[in-house]
């Protein structure tokens, strides 16, 4: 489903097609890259703190900051999967994977907002490992959390977007 943003203004996209659009393009990045099925899931009310967490910037007429936050063991799946590499192999290059998945999620998800998508860039991933940190965005708009699972592992993905009128 592809907004037509063409002859709206950011602010009349609607924020509840924005859910199935990022869930949808999670659930097509993970099966073509990592080769795992993922599905949405509630949010949990009690999560361990995540040990790795994917950060990518926007800028343009979406700005705000994306998160794809996980544990050790999801994190590594998801380099075994994307790499086709065992687990132990992989386990080098777990930053990285999880960095283009973010990378890959958000860029799908953009792609499918038209112009107002178009018109806004993503930065370089940054990926934070450990629990001992605390991550506060600056973002004074919207959030839109989602809870995703594969093989059994919790993925926590989190959108803070504020809209400017163009």
């Amino acid at each position: 489903m592809t907004i037509g943003a063409t002859s709206r203004s950011p602010s009349s996209v609607p924020h509840a097609v924005w859910a199935p659009l990022l869930c949808r393009g999670a659930e097509e990045v993970f099966e073509l890259m990592v080769g795992a099925k993922l599905t949405r899931c509630p949010l949990p009310k009690d999560m361990a703190f995540p040990e790795y967490t994917a950060i990518l910037g926007l800028a343009g007429p979406i700005c705000g900051a994306f998160t794809l936050r996980c544990n050790a063991k999801a994190a590594l799946l998801i380099a075994s999967g994307m790499l086709g590499a065992t687990p132990e192999a992989a386990s080098p290059q777990t930053r990285d994977a999880l960095g283009e998945v973010c990378n890959m999620i958000l860029g799908h998800f953009k792609s499918k907002l038209g112009v107002l998508g178009e018109n806004s860039m993503l930065s370089i991933p940054t990926v934070v490992q450990g629990t001992d940190y605390k991550l506060r965005s600056l973002v004074e708009g919207q959030s839109l959390e989602l809870a995703m699972q594969f093989s059994g592992e919790l993925l926590l993905l989190n959108l803070e977007y504020k809209l400017k009128e163009v």
